[in-house]
């Protein structure tokens, strides 16, 4: 692996932790268990992401390991605010916090691509910044189904 990728890789891995951070601090500021439940869960996600990441650093994971992949772009960030976190806040604005995080690392990935010619490393960030629409397609997906829940009616 060349050394810029490798660079990229291991801020890739400073982002997860980050996130990581990120969430279980929102995790100690709720008290609803069942929404730090969710928290928790969200949490460890970035954790697993973090791992991957390390592995494939490692070597473990041929250059296809991330792969592009259609994202369903609800666009739920785009259009509503960020909550503020409070011990009140409910689960659904849990996962528009999550959208517009995993928005603005979308953002950082894409930027940082279009700072290089089409090379490998071009490539794995255009890889990283799919990956982070899919968790922000994840997330506005479950607040789209929590704060809309589905009745009997339809």
């Amino acid at each position: 692996m060349d050394k810029l990728l490798s660079e990229i890789i291991d801020l890739a891995i400073q982002r997860e932790e980050e996130a990581y951070d990120f969430y279980m601090d929102i995790f100690n500021k709720l008290e609803d268990p069942s929404i730090k439940d969710t928290v928790e869960f969200i949490a460890k996600e970035e954790k697993k992401h973090k791992a991957f990441l390390v592995n494939y650093r490692k070597g473990d994971y041929g250059t296809d390991a991330l792969r592009m992949t259609d994202v369903v772009e609800y666009k739920i960030a785009e259009y509503l605010e960020e909550p503020e976190i409070t011990k009140e806040t409910k689960r659904e604005d849990v996962y528009l916090i999550a959208s517009h995080r995993e928005a603005r690392s979308h953002q950082f990935y894409t930027e940082l691509a279009n700072k290089h010619e089409e090379n490998n490393v071009k490539e794995m960030l255009l890889k990283m910044a799919n990956e982070e629409l899919k968790h922000k397609e994840k997330m506005e997906y479950l607040y789209a189904n929590t704060a809309f829940p589905q009745t009997a009616g339809g």
